[in-house]
């Protein structure tokens, strides 16, 4: 992997646009709750303990033209991992292994540098999935691929891959592969939600 230089970086962290929250089970150690490999059972106050339990910061992306909600929790570069967490004020991993995933097991996600201004932190577009849930490419692991327009007075917003690939296909934008993998799952999409 090459190194991701402090100029991308802040690229990359303005272009991820992060999504909803999603909550995280908290413990109980009363003698009501009891785990085994088959079943779960909960008693009243592990119910309430869940209301009040630590939330992951959440955002807005589009995929095949439509706006979805995802989360990210690692990423395999330290640098990103850093600055996404002071970011979001909210830990992001940094898990290097994801860096050496094999490409048949990530998807595109387009993370725009430049461009129309929008809800992106840097005041640029929202990131663009392909293969949403049911898609059978739907995978949570993201290869971030940073999307440049070349005359940024000529940009419009992107909705969908389909889109982002006619754009390069025109010469109106140019992508680059920095080697970074987060793992991104989406909390909402066209057709459901979790």
């Amino acid at each position: 992997m090459r190194p991701f230089n402090s100029r991308k970086a802040a690229a990359l962290v303005a272009g991820l646009s992060l999504a909803l929250v999603a909550a995280a089970c908290a413990s109980d150690d009363s003698p009501t709750s009891t785990v085994s490999p088959t079943s779960v059972t909960m008693s009243s106050n592990d119910m309430d303990s869940m209301a009040d339990g630590p939330t992951i910061p959440a955002g807005l992306a589009y995929t095949e033209g439509q706006e979805i909600r995802f989360v990210h929790t690692e990423v395999s570069d330290e640098e990103i991992a850093k600055l996404l967490s002071g970011m979001m004020s909210s830990p992001v991993l940094f898990v290097p292994s994801l860096a050496e995933v094999p490409a048949s097991t990530t998807a595109p996600v387009y993370v725009f540098t430049n461009g129309p201004t929008g809800m992106g932190p840097l005041g640029f577009q929202p990131d663009v999935f392909p293969f949403p849930p049911g898609d059978a490419q739907y995978t949570p692991l993201r290869s971030i691929h940073l999307v440049t327009w070349v005359a940024p007075g000529q940009s419009r917003e992107l909705k969908s891959a389909a889109d982002v690939q006619e754009a390069e296909q025109n010469g109106d934008v140019t992508i680059e592969k920095p080697g970074v993998v987060v793992n991104m799952p989406f909390v909402t999409w066209p057709s459901g939600q979790r």
